[in-house]
C-alpha cells in the first residue's frame, strides 16, 4: 500500500572503543538535516584500521544533499569507489597488506530510505514491533549458510566467523550492494559495527529498539555489559509523521 504522508526524523550516535580493544577504529556520520547516517569498521588485524573508517565518513560527509534520491546514492557509491582507490594506493606505498573498512549507510529523501552496504555492518529496521535486518553480511559464513553448508546457529561460532568477502580497500574494485524501503511512521532504523550484534543478542536489540529516546546508547550499553570484545557503534533513525 503506498503512503502519502511526509516524515520526519530524528537520529542518535554512539561510539566506544570497548572493553578490549585500545584504539577505536570505526567511525560514525549522523547527518539528520540532510538525511545520509554511516558506520564504518576498520577492519580488525589490519594496519591502520582507523584511517580507512574515517576516510569513508568524511568522504560521505562532503557529498552535496541534492537530488533525486537515487542520485544521492549513485554519488556514495562513486565516493566509496574512490575511498577504496585511495585505501590500496595508501597501503601500497606503506607496505600495508590491507586498509579497508566495512560500511553500512543509510539515505533517506522524502518517503523512501536507500541502504547502501559493503562487509558485515549491519542495517536494521524496527516495524509494528518487529525487527529485521535490512542488509546481508558480506561474510564467508554468510555464504556457508545460504549454501546451506551450515545452521544460522553454527555460523555463530564458526571458525570463519570474522572473514568478510567484501569491505571498502580490499579489493581492486568494490561492489556494493543496495536496496529500497519505503517509510512508515514509527518506523526505526539501526545501524550498527559487528561489535554490538556479536555481544547482543537480536531479541534483546529488539526490546531496546522498542523503547522511546536514545535507543543507541541502550544499545552500546547492553554490548558493554557484556564486556564488548570489540569496538562498538550504534546509530538510531526515528521516523516520525511530518
Amino acid at each position: 500500500m503506498s503512503t502519502h504522508y511526509p516524515v520526519s526524523w530524528t537520529s542518535y550516535a554512539v561510539s566506544h572503543v570497548g572493553t578490549v580493544r585500545k584504539i577505536n577504529e570505526d567511525a560514525c556520520l549522523n547527518r539528520p538535516a540532510r538525511g545520509i547516517w554511516a558506520v564504518a569498521d576498520g577492519m580488525g588485524g589490519h594496519s591502520a584500521g582507523d584511517v580507512a573508517s574515517r576516510q569513508i565518513v568524511e568522504a560521505l560527509d562532503r557529498i552535496p544533499a541534492e537530488g533525486r534520491l537515487s542520485m544521492f546514492a549513485a554519488a556514495v557509491e562513486d565516493a566509496l569507489r574512490e575511498v577504496n582507490t585511495n585505501l590500496i594506493r595508501l597501503a601500497e606505498e606503506s607496505d600495508k597488506h590491507t586498509i579497508g573498512s566495512t560500511v553500512a549507510v543509510l539515505l533517506i529523501r522524502g518517503r523512501h530510505a536507500i541502504c547502501v552496504w559493503a562487509g558485515d555492518s549491519r542495517i536494521y529496521r524496527m516495524r509494528k514491533g518487529r525487527m529485521e535486518q535490512l542488509t546481508q553480511d558480506h561474510a564467508m559464513v554468510e555464504d556457508m549458510v545460504e549454501a546451506g553448508l551450515i545452521s544460522r546457529v553454527e555460523a555463530e561460532n564458526h571458525p570463519q566467523a570474522n572473514r568478510i568477502t567484501r569491505a571498502v580497500g580490499a579489493m581492486d574494485e568494490l561492489f556494493v550492494d543496495m536496496d529500497i524501503h519505503e517509510l512508515q511512521p514509527g518506523d526505526r532504523f539501526l545501524l550498527c559495527s559487528d561489535g554490538l550484534y556479536k555481544d547482543a543478542s537480536e531479541n534483546d536489540l529488539a526490546k531496546i529498539l522498542r523503547r522511546k529516546g536514545d535507543t543507541a546508547k541502550a544499545a552500546v550499553d547492553l554490548a558493554l555489559q557484556h564486556n564488548a570484545r570489540d569496538n562498538v557503534s550504534v546509530i538510531t533513525v526515528n521516523i516520525e509523521k511530518g
